[in-house]
């Protein structure tokens, strides 16, 4: 099992989701959270004055798949959030020694 994390423009959110959900990804956690990359946040002029954004909105998209499904979900994740301008986003994908479903006591890749 992996748990595939992704930071994405907020915007980009609905069409992840539904992308997801079209190669069988059950659940996701979604946060909301600020930050910046390469773009070292932007300048920006509001009511003629300049002021500096050091970070901006992004959402971050959790889930935990089994590895079969990782490179699809990559995949679907990248066409879905692309939008091919500067702060696209990253995916990071880490390994998940378990998983527990708190309510039947599941665990492994049933839990997902």
């Amino acid at each position: 099992m992996k748990l595939v994390s992704a930071i994405i423009k907020p915007f980009k959110l609905d069409e992840v989701r539904e992308a997801l959900s079209a190669i069988g990804v059950q659940g996701m956690t979604v946060t909301e959270c600020k930050g910046y990359g390469r773009q070292k946040g932007q300048t920006e002029i509001y009511r003629g004055a300049e002021y500096a954004v050091n970070f901006l909105p992004k959402v971050k998209l959790e889930a935990a798949v089994e590895d079969g499904l990782v490179d699809q979900v990559i995949e679907a994740i990248t066409q879905a959030a692309r939008t091919g301008k500067i702060g696209d986003g990253k995916i990071f994908v880490v390994g998940l020694d378990s998983a527990i479903r708190i309510r039947t006591g599941e665990a492994g890749s049933e839990a997902l």
